[in-house]
């Protein structure tokens, strides 16, 4: 990888996770995983257990659902390539804890610049389908888009993942 920010994006299952691993440790090693799920019953447990099982050697997870700021802050200094998968989930989970949509997004976006490492970011497209049916659902497809608007402006390299394949939109 020879840019600094790449951002990954695509929906369920499209491959994102697998694309962002190849990307990264394809740089000298270690790596810095910073994982933003939350489990909050069984099914999301076993889908964080089976990513974890799927890396390989040489991550180091950092699990950090709300102050992604932080995480990659610490994660720059260690100067190690730094994989977020992903930020619909620590969308979510701002959303959830009732945090400032805005000023938290405002936040990443304003440390994204800055970072002295190799940085992929993974988000799922969400706004490829129907119209969602509720306010919550609407306020969070809108965010989600505005957050990786804003991401792609600023990345070096963006890609959309579809049935594994990537396709390179800058």
């Amino acid at each position: 990888m020879s840019t600094a920010l790449t951002l990954i994006l695509g929906g369920a299952r499209s491959g994102k996770s697998r694309m962002a691993e190849q990307l990264v440790t394809a740089l000298p090693g270690p790596w810095v995983y910073i994982a933003t799920a939350q489990a909050f019953d069984a099914e999301m447990q076993d889908r964080i257990r089976l990513h974890q099982g799927g890396r390989a050697e040489g991550w180091v997870t950092v699990e950090e659902p709300l102050d992604l700021v932080a995480a990659l802050t610490r994660a720059n200094a260690t100067a190690r390539p730094v994989l977020v998968d992903c930020l619909t989930l620590w969308l979510t989970n701002v959303m959830l804890a009732g945090r400032e949509v805005e000023a938290e997004a405002a936040r990443l976006i304003d440390l994204l610049p800055g970072l002295t490492v190799p940085v992929v970011l993974v988000g799922n497209e969400v706004g490829l389908g129907i119209v969602p049916d509720n306010r919550l659902s609407r306020l969070f497809r809108d965010h989600a888009g505005r957050l990786h608007q804003d991401i792609a402006r600023i990345a070096d390299k963006v890609l959309f993942m579809a049935a594994g394949l990537p396709m390179q939109l800058k």
